[in-house]
C-alpha cells in the first residue's frame, strides 16, 4: 500500500509541476500570439518578455514563430536558439488539446531536454504562423526528483513505523495466544488439567469452549470406566454360575461347557481391560513418576513371591516421568515383573532410564525386565503375546499380562519387544512415552 501511495503521490506531483510550468509558457505563448496578431512582429522584436535567459545562447529557453503558409517555412527564433530550430510537436506525435495548443517534451539544441508548448494562428491574409516556447525542463525533473527523494524518505520511516507498531501489536496484542498455547502443551504434557487466567473478551469464549471440551473428554473417560465396570459385574456373576455348574457335572458335556467357559472368561477379561486401558488413556495431560511406582511393584512382588526367595534388583534412573497415568503404568510394569518372577530362578533385574528421543519427537522411557529363567525361543516369543495364549499351564494366571502390555503400550504410542536377557532369561523390553 505505500508502494501503491507513493507512486500516486509521485504521478500527481508531476502533472502538477507541469501544468505549473506550462503555465508560465503560456502566458509566454500569449504575449507572442499577441505580437503577432497585432503585427508589431513584423515591426520589432518581440524580444525576452524580461526573461534574460531567451537572449543567452542556449539557455535552455527559446521561442520560435514559424510562417507555415509560405514555401519554404519562414522561422523567426530568439537569440537563445543561436541559428538552431526547435521541433514540431506534430512530428512527435502529440496530439492537440481542446483549446487548440500541443503541450510535450522534445529534444532541443546540444540534446536538451525541454518542455514545449506550441500553438498554430490563423491570421488569414496575414498568414499563417506556427508560435513555439520551450523551456528546459531540467527544472521539471529536478523538483520533481526533490519532491521524490523526500517522499521516499518519509515513506520508508512511515513503513519502518508501522513494522515497529505492527511487531508490538503481534508480540503483545496476541500475548493471550501464546500463553493458550503454551497451557495446552502443559495440558498435554500433565503439568495442568485445565486453562488458567483472564483472557482478552475476544478470547475469553476459545478458552471456555477449550476447558469445555477438556471437561467433557473427562466425562467421556469416567462414564467408559463406569460401563467397563458395570459390564463386568454384570458378567462375572452369571459366568461363574456355569462355571460352577460344569464343574459338579460330569461327562463330556460338562468338560465342553467348562473348557468354554474358561475361554468365556478369558476372552472377557481381555476385552474388558482392553476397552479399560483404552478409556484410561483417552485423556491425555497426566504424568506419573516413575521410581515410586517401580520400588513399590519390586517390594510387592518380593512379597507374593517370598516363597521363593528371589533377589530383585530395581535400578530406576532419577527424574523419571510416564506420560500417562499411574495405575496404567502399575498395569504394564506389574504384569511384566510378575511375568518375570514366575519364570525366574533366583534372580531379577528391572531397570528403567531414559529411552531414545526420535528426532523433533517427544521423550521417552525405557523399562527393562530380566530373569535368569530358561527363557523363550523366537517362535515362542511371537506366541506369548497373543491374546491369553500360554505355554505353560502349570502357571497360575489367564495367559493375558503380557497381551495386556502390548494393548496398552500400544496405546500409549510405544513398543514392547522379548528378546534374551543377560541373566540367561527372557528379557522384557518395554518403551514409553516421557516427559
Amino acid at each position: 500500500m505505500l508502494l501503491i501511495g507513493g507512486v500516486t503521490l509521485s504521478s500527481y506531483y508531476t502533472r502538477s509541476v507541469e501544468r505549473g510550468f506550462d503555465q508560465r509558457l503560456h502566458v509566454y505563448l500569449k504575449t507572442l500570439v499577441g505580437a503577432v496578431a497585432a503585427g508589431a512582429f513584423d515591426r520589432e522584436d518581440p524580444g525576452s518578455f524580461g526573461e534574460p535567459r531567451f537572449e543567452l545562447p542556449l539557455s535552455g529557453w527559446y521561442w520560435q514563430i514559424t510562417r507555415i503558409d509560405r514555401d519554404p517555412p519562414e522561422a523567426t527564433t530568439s537569440k537563445s536558439l543561436f541559428e538552431e530550430q526547435l521541433p514540431r510537436l506534430a512530428d512527435l506525435g502529440i496530439e492537440e488539446t481542446l483549446v487548440g495548443t500541443r503541450e510535450g517534451y522534445a529534444q532541443g539544441p546540444e540534446r536538451q531536454r525541454l518542455r514545449v508548448v506550441e500553438r498554430t494562428i490563423d491570421l488569414g491574409q496575414d498568414g499563417r504562423y506556427l508560435i513555439a516556447i520551450a523551456g528546459d525542463a531540467t527544472e521539471i525533473d529536478d523538483d520533481i526528483a526533490d519532491f521524490n527523494v523526500a517522499l521516499l524518505v518519509s515513506f520508508l520511516l512511515l513503513g519502518l513505523g508501522l513494522v515497529v507498531t505492527t511487531g508490538f501489536q503481534v508480540r503483545f496484542g496476541l500475548r493471550p495466544l501464546a500463553r493458550i498455547r503454551q497451557q495446552l502443551a502443559e495440558i498435554r504434557g500433565g503439568e495442568r488439567s485445565r486453562l488458567d487466567g483472564a483472557f482478552p473478551e475476544e478470547i475469553a469464549p476459545l478458552a471456555v469452549e477449550l476447558n469445555g471440551l477438556l471437561e467433557s473428554n473427562r466425562e467421556i473417560v469416567e462414564r467408559a470406566r463406569t460401563h467397563v465396570g458395570n459390564l463386568a459385574h454384570g458378567l462375572k456373576t452369571p459366568l461363574s454360575v456355569i462355571k460352577n455348574e460344569a464343574a459338579v457335572g460330569d461327562g463330556p458335556f460338562a468338560d465342553k461347557v467348562g473348557e468354554q467357559a474358561a475361554i468365556m472368561q478369558r476372552q472377557i477379561d481381555h476385552h474388558l481391560e482392553r476397552a479399560r486401558l483404552a478409556a484410561g488413556v483417552a485423556f491425555a495431560g497426566e504424568t506419573t513418576p516413575v521410581k515410586p511406582v517401580v520400588e513399590a511393584l519390586a517390594r510387592t512382588m518380593a512379597k507374593v513371591h517370598r516363597e521363593r526367595d528371589l533377589a530383585i534388583a530395581v535400578e530406576v534412573a532419577e527424574g523419571l516421568r510416564f506420560r500417562g497415568e499411574k495405575q496404567d503404568l502399575e498395569e504394564m510394569v506389574g504384569n511384566l515383573v510378575d511375568n518375570a518372577c514366575k519364570w525366574a530362578g533366583s534372580r531379577v533385574a528391572i531397570t528403567v532410564a531414559e529411552g531414545e528421543r526420535p528426532p523433533g519427537g517427544r521423550a521417552t522411557l525405557r523399562v527393562v525386565v530380566d530373569d535368569d529363567g530358561a527363557g523363550l525361543a523366537d517362535e515362542q516369543s511371537a506366541a506369548v503375546l497373543e491374546r491369553g495364549r500360554r505355554l505353560d499351564e502349570t502357571k497360575p494366571g489367564s495367559g493375558l499380562g503380557l497381551a495386556i502390555v502390548v494393548d496398552l503400550a500400544r496405546l500409549y504410542g510405544g513398543r514392547f519387544t522379548l528378546g534374551r536377557a543377560p541373566l540367561g532369561g527372557l528379557r522384557c523390553d518395554l518403551l514409553l512415552p516421557g516427559v
